[in-house]
């Protein structure tokens, strides 16, 4: 019988997280999960029961290290992962998603892992760039959670030019989809929105609508990181990639697809008026390219 190759997926039980556990046990990995809890953003947590679970902290060495023994790949999402939440506790965003990413690293190396796929973010971009975002775009980082996450990324490429570690770094643009957090203000929009519409409630706009996100479906973002633990070619290890569409809406567009009555809310800090991929680079160098549109998913609720 062929041994099943072992996985770890920090964040596991959270949204992006626990889509890919699934994935990943369709097709037949063996797979860890390492995650805290810790955001209040779930209604629940999702555990697959076919993977082997552990709550801790991905801060704790000690806890986690003996979790690596034997493990090719590791899909690394856990984080403080809301832009507001950072900006009012910096320093549980440091720990999190700085310490946390450098403890992970630092436990694929020991343990001989072959690659460790890291979560980043769209945020990395922030005001000052062009559209559509590339990667060799300088950063511009507006709140602790794009410094926090930025952060994350110089030490994956440090683990890999020092180290020889292989990692691979996505930057996700507005991930919406299954299991995507409903709770709370902070909530991502179109989750908020969808919440909102099943209640009777008005829809709440922030600031005056007209900024413009570059929604990616959760399923487009699984297949990415399947992609990225297979992949060879010298381009891969080290690489940063866009995972996007190629195409954004305005809140306001997205409000007039979900229907009904909205209220605008003030405007909040440390957030982009744009956001848009190119993502010329994962299709060519990872072979992958979204699937899912928007609208019709939203249609489709």
């Amino acid at each position: 019988m062929k041994k099943k190759i072992k996985a770890i997926v920090t964040g596991g039980a959270g949204f992006i997280g626990s889509n890919l556990v699934d994935k990943l046990l369709d097709l037949g990995y063996e797979v860890i999960v390492i995650d805290n809890e810790s955001t209040d953003a779930h209604e629940s947590f999702y555990w697959n029961e076919k993977a082997s679970n552990y709550k801790i902290d991905i801060c704790d060495y000690e806890a986690i290290k003996p979790l690596f023994k034997g493990v090719e790949y590791v899909f690394h999402l856990a984080a403080e992962a809301r832009i507001q939440p950072t900006l009012e506790n910096p320093i549980l965003a440091t720990q999190s998603n700085s310490v946390g990413t450098c403890t992970v690293l630092q436990c694929a190396k020991e343990s001989g892992v072959k690659r460790v796929i890291y979560s980043s973010t769209s945020s990395a971009y922030g005001l000052n760039n062009p559209i559509p975002n590339e990667e060799t775009m300088v950063k511009d980082c507006l709140n602790p959670y794009s410094v926090t996450k930025t952060c994350g990324e110089e030490l994956c490429q440090m683990y890999t030019r020092l180290f020889g570690l292989e990692t691979v770094t996505f930057r996700y643009f507005n991930v919406y989809g299954n299991r995507q957090p409903l709770k709370g203000q902070y909530a991502p929009v179109i989750g908020i929105f969808l919440r909102q519409k099943k209640a009777g409630q008005k829809l709440t706009i922030v600031g005056d609508g007209e900024q413009r996100r570059d929604f990616t479906n959760v399923e487009d973002v699984v297949e990415a990181n399947v992609l990225a633990a297979k992949s060879e070619g010298q381009f891969v290890s080290g690489g940063l990639f866009n995972i996007g569409t190629g195409k954004n809406y305005s809140i306001l567009e997205i409000a007039e697809i979900i229907g009904g009555d909205y209220a605008f809310i003030p405007p909040r800090l440390g957030e982009s008026r744009e956001t848009l991929a190119n993502i010329n680079k994962a299709k060519s160098i990872l072979k992958w390219e979204p699937t899912i549109q928007l609208e019709q998913w939203l249609r489709d609720q």
